[in-house]
């Protein structure tokens, strides 16, 4: 079931994104050559803390993994596409970076991701983030009332198909609200004018999800997360939580 929100509580919904945006923004700012991801995760986990906020990432389980999620950050390096577990690895200059983090204040979550590179950017690994990137709008600019939840998949993957990237079969975006995971699920793919109609109230977060190598298949790590390219080619993953309203789409993941 589509939980529809009231102009009320997409503000709510607002101030946990704020404190999501300000967790992304302090990782990021934090990664550098030595920094391990445990240390990542440290720095959002403060954030979300200090803003009287909780991690909705932390201990979750969903049907697919076979054990709670152990931190509250995806961190996800260079082939790892999504839900990397933060461990003692140690970020190296070009490493390709995808953080996921949420964030759940006062009844309501938000979730978003950034990609980036510590240190300059490989040609290839820019283009892949500035796909990803163009790809996230285009979704964002597609969440309208009038429209279909595949006009959203479609804009997401015109994107990818231009530049010829993968984008993992099964994976995509989702409905959020007083749940980090509602529905409806948000593919990044589709056709225009299919799927379940868009209104006033509804609350989505849309994430691409691009792969260098151009293959859609994808491979799960042995902790039953990770998921990573089958070529070991780069992998980029960007995300905002979206409220569609009759004046446009409201972007909540935004400091």
């Amino acid at each position: 079931m589509v939980e529809i929100k009231t102009d009320a509580e997409l503000d709510a919904m607002r101030e946990a994104g704020r404190v999501v945006a300000r967790a992304l923004a302090a990782v990021r700012e934090r990664a550098a050559p030595g920094v391990r991801l445990t240390e990542l995760d440290e720095v959002a986990r403060t954030v979300i803390y200090e803003a009287g906020a909780s991690a909705p990432f932390l201990h979750y389980k969903p049907p697919f993994a076979p054990t709670p999620f152990p931190a509250v950050i995806c961190a996800s390096v260079n082939d790892v596409i999504v839900h990397g577990i933060p461990d003692g690895y140690r970020l190296r200059a070009g490493d390709l970076v995808s953080i996921d983090c949420g964030a759940r204040l006062d009844g309501w979550t938000g979730d978003a991701a950034i990609s980036f590179t510590v240190g300059p950017a490989r040609p290839g690994d820019a283009e892949l983030i500035d796909a990803a990137e163009r790809a996230l709008r285009a979704g964002i600019a597609a969440a309208r009332p009038g429209g279909r939840v595949g006009d959203i998949g479609h804009a997401v993957a015109a994107i990818g198909k231009e530049r010829r990237y993968g984008i993992p079969v099964d994976f995509g975006g989702h409905g959020i609200g007083r749940r980090m995971h509602e529905d409806p699920h948000v593919a990044n793919r589709g056709t225009p004018g299919r799927g379940m109609p868009l209104r006033h109230g509804m609350v989505l977060a849309i994430e691409p999800m691009f792969m260098a190598g151009g293959a859609d298949r994808y491979l799960t790590d042995p902790d039953g997360w990770a998921l990573r390219t089958v070529d070991g080619s780069r992998a980029a993953h960007v995300e905002h939580t979206v409220a569609i309203t009759d004046d446009g789409p409201r972007v909540l993941t935004l400091v």
